[in-house]
Order: C-alpha cells, then structure tokens, then sequence
C-alpha cells in the first residue's frame, strides 16, 4: 500500500513538473469527459421527456383501460356499475383510478347556448394523465365536496366567454331547464388550432347537479344512463393505475369480476405496456459514443506529450534504475503519471458537466417542461470518471512500456 501511494505522490510531482505540456494534453481529455457525461445525462433527460409525453397520452405505466359494451342492442345498463368500481379499487388495493364518461352539456356561452363536449372524470385523472393545467389548477379531492361543480376548460371555452385568463374568476351557466353554475377553476391549452370549446368535470358533480343529458336537470345520483331511449346506453371507461409486475395477472382478475357484475355485456381490459427500453439503450449508446470518439482524440494527444516526456527523462530514469529501480516501480511510476492526469481531468470535466446540464432551459430543448425531473445520474458521472482512467491507462501503457525497455548503461549515457 506505501509504494502504490508512493507512486502516486511520485507521479504527481512529475506532473507539476511538466505541468503546461500536461495542462494542453488535459484540456482534451476535459473536453471529452465533459461531453461523456454531459450527453448521458442529457439521454436520461431525454428518456424522461419521452416517457411522461407517452404517459400524457395514454396514462401512466401500467394503466388499465376498462370498456364495456351491450351485446345486444336492447341491453340494459348494468346495475351497480359505479359501485363495482369502488369494489374493484378496494379489492385491488388501487390507489390511483378514474372514470371517464364522454358527453355533452348545454352551456350558455355569450352568444347562446349550444352543446359542449364534457369529460365527466375523477380527480385522479390529472394524476395518470399527468394533466397540468396551463392555468388555475386540476381538481382535488376537496372539489368532490362542493357545494357547487366545477370545471377544467380547454382555452377556446375561455376565449368563447371573451377571457384570456382567470383573473375575474368566471362563472358560467350549463342547462336550459333547470341551469346550474359552475366555476372554472383551470384551463388547459388546445389540443390542436381552432379547438372547439369543451370541458372537464368531476363525475360525481356532473351526475348529481347537470343531470345524465347534460341539460342542468338534477339527477339526483350517479350511474351509467342515457337521455335518448333509442341511444345505446354507456357506461364510462375505467383507468386503473397498477403495478407494472402484477398487471397483466390484475386485469384478468377485474376482468372476469365485472364482467359478472355486467351479465349481457362485453367487458374488456386492455393495458398500455409499452416497452421504451430500445430507445433508452440507442439513445445511450449514441451518447457513449460521441464522447468516446471526442475521448479517443485527446487521449491520443495525452500519449504523444508522455512519449516526449519520457524521452526527456531517459537519462533520469537510467540513474533510478542503477540505484535499485525495479522495473515494476518505474513502469507503473510512468504509468500512474497518465492516471492521475485523466482523473484530474474527469473531475474537471464531471464538473463542468454538471454545470451544464443544471443551467440547461429544458423548455427550450425539450418544448415543455419536465414534472419529474431526473436528478443528474450518479451513473454519467461514473462513466465519464471510468472513461477517464481508462484512456489513462491506455495513454500511459506506451510510454511506461519504453521506459521499461530502455537499458540502463544507455539511458545514463543519453
């Protein structure tokens, strides 16, 4: 251990010897350990932005989508659907789970009342969904409990009403019959140019105060109806969040449970497993590349300044070696010169790195923000660190090889 450690203050003194020939071979080295872990970091990012667009559209991983449909045109709607809901998340032990009923209500906009596309959901949507709203806020589970309902709207149900934001915090009216008002609480942006207006509200509000034809009538309930007896009746959608290793054996499971509740009905359970493990590894591969080919380049530097500095040192070395030198000490001595330089210059490089990527507006390279932001990877910094020693070893390998070779009555004699 005392010759390891030996070594090492020996190559740090021969260093700062040779500190400005070594400095401009670093400054390579530096270069591409701070694009090694720059570029690995920057693909977790990557990744990370990938999965929560996918989980925006199609929920979180894994998500079960639960449909229902009549076998037969004249099938009544299932009793205790809503109910069977409440069981399926107790006896599954689920913790995030929405409804999503499709429908319309009369809203009476300025320029008259006209249907409006309505998603009657849970607050827990805004969870699977990662929904965040643009402005104002997502529902709670306080809003559950409100004396009146309230929406989420997309920006052209705003700019309908002649809003820009939520500053006059806006009420509006839904119904003909018997009107209710609603508070808007939050908007989201559009989906695409020239959006219709359309809205969010929380299942059981819309059902117990804007009634199942959407026209303000109170139900008085909730449950899968339907205001038109020659429509086919509907029931909503379930989204399940469960876990990844248990879904496939869960949704066989829920499954066959409403599809007992459901007697005339199809019930059908399909999850959104997707498989990003082929773009995580491209993506990193790519990455570890570019920066081994900028590595391999200031390593090739790093060698050429040792091989001129060990033929500096040949005399000196000739003399250490008829003083008892083993050839071990002075090629690891040389050896560990190459070392210790590169680690020196990981750390700057790590550094740097991490400089970089914290300062980086996501916004702007991403075209949106990152609600989970990954923290900088423990794993780019050791591989930016482990490419550093390595392209040490290799630089100082030639160098430490001939100074090994050289004989010592020629190397006095140099």
């Amino acid at each position: 251990m005392t010759g390891v450690v030996g070594a090492i203050v020996e190559a740090w003194g021969e260093l700062r010897i040779h500190k400005l020939r070594v400095l401009l071979a670093l400054i390579g080295v530096a270069c591409a350990v701070t694009a090694i872990t720059g570029v690995t970091a920057l693909v977790s990012m990557l990744n990370q932005a990938f999965t929560e667009q996918t989980e925006r559209q199609s929920g979180r991983s894994v998500t079960l989508n639960v449909n229902a449909w009549p076998r037969d045109a004249g099938a009544a709607a299932p009793a205790g659907w809503d109910e069977a809901f409440e069981r399926t998340l107790e006896r599954y032990d689920i913790t995030y789970a929405s409804r999503n009923e499709w429908t319309q209500a009369l809203v009476r906009f300025p320029d008259g009342t006209r249907a409006t596309q309505v998603q009657a959901v849970d607050a827990d949507l805004g969870t699977i969904n990662r929904i965040v709203p643009e402005q104002g806020r997502w529902f709670t589970d306080a809003d559950e409990s409100a004396l009146a309902p309230t929406l989420v709207v997309n920006e052209a149900f705003l700019h309908a009403y002649g809003l820009t934001d939520l500053s006059s915090r806006p009420i509006v009216a839904l119904g003909d019959r018997s009107p209710v008002t609603a508070s808007v609480i939050g908007v989201l942006h559009d989906d695409w140019p020239g959006a219709e207006p359309s809205a969010y509200v929380l299942y059981e509000q819309f059902h117990r105060w804007i009634g199942p034809d959407g026209s303000g009538a109170q139900s008085g309930g909730s449950g899968p109806t339907t205001a038109d007896p020659m429509m086919p009746v509907q029931v909503p959608t379930m989204f399940l969040w469960v876990p990844a290793d248990r879904s496939a054996a869960i949704g066989e499971s829920i499954a066959r449970d409403l599809q007992a509740d459901a007697p005339g009905w199809q019930v059908e359970v399909m999850d959104n497993a997707f498989d990003d493990g082929g773009l995580d590894k491209a993506t990193t591969w790519v990455g570890i590349g570019v920066g081994g080919f900028a590595l391999l380049l200031g390593g090739l530097g790093l060698v050429n300044i040792a091989l001129v500095t060990v033929r500096y040192r040949i005399r000196e070395i000739g003399i250490r070696r008829s003083f008892g030198a083993t050839s071990g000490r002075v090629f690891f001595g040389v050896l560990l010169e190459s070392v210790v330089a590169t680690v020196v210059a990981g750390l700057v490089g790590v550094v740097l790195a991490v400089a970089i990527i914290k300062n980086i507006p996501v916004e702007r390279v991403f075209g949106g923000g990152i609600q989970d932001m990954p923290p900088f990877p423990f794993s780019a910094a050791l591989v930016g660190m482990a490419a550093a020693v390595a392209v040490g070893a290799l630089a100082g390998l030639i160098p430490a090889t001939f100074a090994v070779r050289v004989k010592v009555i020629d190397a006095i004699r140099y």
